[in-house]
């Protein structure tokens, strides 16, 4: 065989439809993190509009995390079962549809429903984003792309913060404007979405090879080779596979690390104006001019995760869980801090926690086989977000009674997802899908020929 056909997708360096695949797949990331963080801004407007409790506060605000738990747990299966390509654009089409009608909103339920609703479709995108953007990445560089696509949602995060800046005016009805504005990005997702191919890894799974073979020579050449997606194994998706053998411990740590991650992070990007009036940034549009600034050092974590990703995922991970609990735990000893300690506390923890936001994708991705890795991905976003919507609906609670033990419990949150991690993370750095994603105890359903 000569050098040329020894090209694959594993071995091949990052082509131009590399990136633009991981961008576009990140294109969700965007919408997920603007969708999320836009609801900071207009939640205290929307509290005025309708006269909101806290309880009902925390609902509106965690609605979409609940839709996302849902979202996950089904359209993962679905994606392994018709594919990638389907659900990645009725995903975002929701996205631009739900973001409208939030405009018309007339009572907080409605508004809930319609957070609900879209909380189910940003769930389908997690499960589907990570998937096709790891199944397309070579070997090397799968770790530096999907830091890039997930540093995407700290983008939107922080465009989220700039553009409801700018619409905060006076008018208790800036926040419809502020919700439906995420339809833009949705809307222009979805057109570069359009002609994103197949993963010609589901492809053979699904025993297409001739289809599979004809995406792999669009991107690398005529010469393409194929091998390296025939080792992995053939198995149609069941969702009982990632609770047998050692998928289980796969799918346990994944879901609690996750979590673990979200929980204090989501709490405090929703609340972030909020949390940052209570510790004294209340002059004016202090607070979100302050939530504008730390959205800069979320993206800084996010992208520092490039200069570690390839050294080791287990130590990215474990360095970042303890990292962020130390800002969180002086927060919660300090009775009356500064502005300026509390922007410097808030900033290390956001470099700190985003900077192994990548193995949300990551871990997913390359612990499980492609019979399974959207179901996996789609399980693992819907567990996450139990604990992310718990943080979110509780967090006007505790930071009614007070906003130091919101702090402290921040920082033990952390400390749990350390524990978890230290016991149970693996090491898939320098790995193939096919290598890190076998276990030899799963037996596989063997795929029958498709007529």
């Amino acid at each position: 065989m000569s050098a040329a056909a020894q090209v694959s997708l594993e071995k091949s360096r990052p082509t131009r439809t590399h990136w633009l695949i991981t961008l576009y797949a990140g294109g969700g990331e965007f919408c997920d993190g603007y969708i999320l963080s836009i609801i900071g801004v207009a939640l205290p407007l929307i509290n005025s509009h309708f006269g909101l409790g806290s309880t009902m506060s925390g609902f509106i605000g965690s609605a979409s995390l609940i839709g996302m738990f849902v979202g996950g747990l089904v359209f993962g299966y679905v994606t392994d079962r018709i594919g990638r390509q389907k659900v990645y654009l009725a995903d975002i089409t929701a996205f631009i549809v739900l973001s409208g009608a939030q405009f018309f909103a007339s009572d907080p339920w409605t508004l809930a429903l319609l957070r609900f609703a879209m909380g189910i479709a940003i769930g389908a995108d997690f499960a589907i984003a990570g998937t096709i953007a790891s199944e397309f990445a070579p070997r090397r560089s799968r770790g530096p792309l999907l830091v890039v696509m997930v540093t995407m949602w700290s983008v939107g995060a922080a465009t989220a913060y700039v553009v409801g800046w700018l619409m905060l005016r006076s008018g208790h009805d800036d926040w419809r404007w502020m919700l439906a504005s995420s339809a833009v990005p949705a809307a222009l997702i979805l057109l570069l979405r359009f002609g994103t191919p197949e993963s010609p890894r589901w492809l053979m799974n699904q025993g297409r090879t001739d289809e599979a073979r004809q995406v792999v020579r669009q991107m690398l050449g005529p010469d393409a080779d194929l091998s390296d997606l025939e080792t992995e194994s053939t198995v149609r998706s069941r969702y009982t596979d990632i609770f047998q053998g050692v998928y289980l411990r796969r799918t346990v740590f994944v879901g609690v690390f996750w979590a673990c991650q979200l929980l204090p992070i989501y709490a405090i990007t929703t609340y972030e104006p909020t949390i940052l009036s209570s510790l004294g940034l209340d002059h004016g549009n202090s607070a979100y001019l302050g939530s504008v600034a730390l959205q800069i050092f979320y993206i800084l974590g996010s992208l520092s995760g490039i200069l570690f990703v390839n050294k080791g995922r287990r130590p990215l991970l474990l360095w970042s869980f303890a990292l962020s609990a130390v800002p969180l735990l002086v927060l919660s000893l300090l009775a009356d801090p500064s502005p300026a300690a509390v922007l410097v506390l808030f900033a290390v923890f956001g470099v700190a926690s985003f900077s192994s936001q990548c193995l949300q994708a990551i871990y997913p991705s390359e612990l499980f086989p492609t019979g399974v890795r959207a179901t996996a991905n789609g399980f693992a976003t819907g567990a996450s977000r139990v604990g992310a919507a718990i943080g979110t609906w509780g967090a006007p609670v505790v930071l009614g009674a007070s906003t130091r033990l919101a702090m402290l419990l921040g920082a033990l949150i952390c400390g749990v997802g350390w524990l978890v991690s230290y016991r149970l993370a693996p090491e898939t750095s320098g790995k193939s899908l096919a290598e890190s994603s076998g276990d030899g105890t799963v037996t596989p359903t063997p795929v029958k020929e498709l007529s």
